[in-house]
């Protein structure tokens, strides 16, 4: 069966992917670029890591590549307002990519393999298109790690059913854990283990992060999916994104969103 995409493409989720910068979600791999190295940006959404990455790199070619033809269509016009010549985007199969072997020198995928059926067999893809000295550059979330203040129990309800969406659609929401296993599993041996995290602690911090998730309970796949799937009713996500909204307006509100971040090379 195809993955699901347990977050879909609304404006609520294009409103986070279109925040990523390769220094607030990529900055692990910073330090190992060099102009005129080829890079791969797999699940790359609308563009703006691949951008930055791709500033870093040039010469060198880059191409992000990414399941929704609707979100490539949007990546596309952001590289024309761009004028990045060196970058490409197309619609592209995470484990059956249209690449010959040992074709790039960096492969990245921001948040990808958490959403994934079988993380270890397109893990083995993107191993399959590295260069034999090139670089693996994977990041994911652990949403049982998230931590928040104050406690709020729908907030925790939000948690719970976020991860009985992504179990029905046999995604694992604590991707980040396992990227050590996985990407050992998949044949990859020279491997870096770090950690990084998203914080969100004042007030433009909170109202942005909270009014995501607010509105994310109210149109997006998520939303859609857990009622579909009989998790929740439409009652029960107003009254979360009620509590999202309520987060942000406290003068204490904390959220930590932590990541694990692997280097990795054949």
């Amino acid at each position: 069966m195809p993955d699901v995409y347990t977050h879909g493409h609304t404006a609520s989720v294009l409103r986070s992917h279109t925040w990523r910068t390769a220094e607030n979600s990529a900055g692990y791999l910073l330090p190992s670029l060099q102009p005129g190295v080829d890079l791969l940006d797999v699940g790359c959404g609308p563009g703006t890591i691949t951008l930055d990455l791709a500033q870093r790199v040039a010469p060198g070619g880059v191409l992000g590549i990414d399941a929704s033809p609707e979100v490539i269509e949007r990546a596309e016009a952001a590289r024309i307002a761009a004028r990045a010549a060196n970058v490409r985007f197309a619609v592209g199969d995470v484990y059956a990519l249209e690449l010959d072997d040992a074709s790039y020198d960096v492969v990245h995928a921001h948040q990808v393999l958490q959403h994934l059926r079988n993380p270890i067999a397109a893990l083995g893809e993107l191993r399959r298109v590295l260069r034999p000295d090139g670089l693996l550059a994977v990041r994911d979330s652990d949403y049982d790690s998230f931590t928040w203040a104050p406690a709020n129990p729908l907030l925790d309800r939000w948690n719970e059913l976020y991860h009985q969406v992504t179990a029905r659609n046999d995604a694992d929401a604590n991707a980040g854990r396992h990227l050590l296993g996985w990407v050992r599993a998949a044949g990859l041996r020279d491997v870096t283990v770090t950690s990084s995290s998203w914080t969100f602690a004042d007030a433009e911090g909170r109202a942005w992060w909270g009014g995501l998730w607010a509105d994310r309970c109210a149109d997006s796949g998520f939303a859609h999916q857990a009622v579909d799937y009989g998790f929740a009713d439409v009652a029960e996500l107003a009254a979360i994104a009620d509590a999202w909204r309520a987060w942000a307006d406290e003068p204490d509100g904390f959220f930590m969103v932590p990541h694990v971040e692997v280097l990795a090379r054949p």
